[in-house]
Formats: structure tokens, C-alpha cells, sequence
């Protein structure tokens, strides 16, 4: 996978998400995903919404991801 690839589909699954991903590897991802969905959510469910949009290709195509989930007013 490449980070676009993975941006697309964090941005399919949550429209307003603005994503930036980045990786030295293709296997290790470090992701940077904005949304107003995240307003009044706790960390862990905002990663489980982004760990949703992946699917299964989180522990195959993508071994780690390093995520940072925020409001737009957080960012």
C-alpha cells in the first residue's frame, strides 16, 4: 500500500476527513486525519473509526499505523 491509498480510503469512509499520510517504508504508516466527525468522541473511537475505514488491510498491507485523530478546531 501507499499513503495515498491509504488517505483515499479514510477519506471515502469519513468525507470530511482531511488526511495526511506518511510512510519510509510502505508497511509503517503515520497518519494525520482531521475531522468535525471527532467532536465530543474519546481517542479510542475516533482510532476505531479510522481502524473501520481500513478493514482488514490493518495487520496485512499495513503491519503499523501511527494515528493522530483531532477536531479542526484541535488542529
Amino acid at each position: 500500500m501507499n499513503p495515498q491509498e491509504i488517505a483515499t480510503l479514510i477519506e471515502t469512509a469519513i468525507p470530511d476527513a482531511r488526511v495526511t499520510v506518511q510512510s519510509a517504508d510502505g508497511r509503517h504508516f503515520e497518519a494525520l486525519v482531521v475531522s468535525e466527525s471527532f467532536l465530543d468522541q474519546p481517542r479510542l473511537a475516533r482510532h476505531r473509526l479510522v481502524y473501520d475505514a481500513l478493514g482488514n488491510k490493518m495487520g496485512n498491507e499495513i503491519h503499523a499505523l501511527s494515528l493522530r485523530t483531532l477536531t479542526p478546531d484541535e488542529a
